[in-house]
């Protein structure tokens, strides 16, 4: 008889559940704006592996190596910005 209570109320639980609609959904992004967003998250990680590296390394020149390279990537950071913000801003 419990198993028969039990199942009753997981089913219930279920249902409403599945008729809540999330409040705070994110509207549909284009496939511009889902590469832009790609790419964003590649150069932060690059960024992080950069510095880390840079941290850890003792050689002058792989030093100035990875400076460089950090540069580059702060600038494609940089220009990855305005084109963000002008494709959150067409979705609205």
């Amino acid at each position: 008889m419990a198993r028969g209570w039990e199942s009753k109320s997981v089913e219930a639980q279920m249902e409403s559940a599945a008729s809540k609609q999330p409040e705070n959904r994110e509207p549909e992004r284009t496939p511009e704006q889902l590469q832009v967003l790609r790419d964003r998250e590649n150069l932060e990680l690059s960024r992080t592996r950069v510095q880390r590296e840079l941290a850890a390394s003792n050689n002058p020149r792989y030093q100035q190596i990875l400076r460089k390279a950090l540069a580059d990537l702060d600038a494609k950071l940089a220009h990855l910005e305005p084109a963000q913000k002008k494709s959150v801003a067409g979705t609205r």
